[in-house]
């Protein structure tokens, strides 16, 4: 019986097991979370032969190494980064075949945030409410990876993808988010508005898996005091006291007290997951484009 296993040897700044997430539980107060670059955790699972909502590791800029217990075949994709395996360099975005206790390091981000890594038979921890997902904001699923950590692999079931390399799209180097204003952008001046949907932000470094939070303009209220706590959708654009607009992404709060003064449109937002501090960053009306 081979042993099914990934031992990890550095578990890198921030490394977490993501699927496609547990929706549906927002009533609970439970976020979505899963991988906050889907499109690339699925073509990472295709191309080991996974299905696409199987576990993959998600990193955040300097990667992650692991030793497979067992031969394994891995692909890995998201921020561009150096691969290698035994300190030999093997293909980025490609399947690459490693061997029972070969290490497999996936290196620092040469652009973008995140790098999402696929293993044949996926990383088998156990689901919670569904999902293999880890939850910042709640606690729910596996812990982020600490060194030393063994995760369980499932079972592989289909061979891997038979490509040289598969395109993907590169980091973002301006971040063009399409925006519906409301349900609160009456809390807010004309001015106010015209400036959101006018002027550059940039990603702020305080971003993570639960907000993606900007630098730039305040936003001034039209309304002062607080709202009632409301429900939290994915993308909504709230703002904060200090003004300035923060984009809530996979591991955001159900529920909030700060007006939203929009919601981005669901096809933007895999890209908020490449997109490094400092990246400029504009709101783009969708009523008006």
């Amino acid at each position: 019986m081979t042993d099914r296993a990934l031992v990890v040897v550095r578990a890198g700044a921030l490394t977490t097991v993501q699927d496609r997430g547990r929706p549906g539980h927002a009533h609970l107060g439970v976020p979505r979370s899963g991988a906050l670059d889907g499109p690339t955790a699925a073509l990472v699972n295709r191309l080991v032969g996974n299905p696409p909502e199987a576990a993959v590791l998600e990193t955040t800029v300097n990667g992650c190494a692991v030793r497979p217990r067992s031969a394994v075949t891995v692909a890995v994709g998201g921020a561009p980064c150096p691969v290698s395996v035994d300190g030999r360099p093997v293909a980025w975005g490609a399947p690459v075949r490693v061997s029972a206790g070969a290490l497999l390091d996936v290196g620092a981000v040469a652009s973008g945030v995140r790098g999402y890594v696929a293993v044949s038979g996926g990383i088998a921890v156990e689901p919670v409410l569904g999902s293999r997902s880890t939850d910042l904001l709640s606690g729910l699923g596996p812990a982020p990876l600490a060194d030393g950590t063994v995760l369980p692999l499932g079972t592989p079931a289909d061979v891997h993808a038979r490509v040289d390399v598969a395109p993907q799209p590169a980091p973002p180097a301006e971040l063009v988010l399409r925006v519906t204003p409301g349900p609160r952008d009456d809390w807010f001046t004309p001015e106010a508005l015209r400036t959101f949907t006018s002027r550059t932000y940039r990603v702020s470094s305080a971003s993570n898996r639960i907000g993606l939070r900007t630098e730039g303009p305040a936003l001034d209220r039209a309304v002062p005091g607080e709202l009632p706590s409301e429900g939290m959708v994915l993308g909504a654009v709230q703002v904060p006291p200090d003004g300035r607009p923060v984009v809530f992404l996979a591991d955001h709060p159900t529920t909030g007290g700060y007006p939203v003064i929009a919601v981005v449109h669901p096809h933007d937002l895999p890209a908020t997951a490449q997109a490094a501090p400092g990246t400029p960053l504009r709101f783009i009306n969708k009523r008006h484009h």
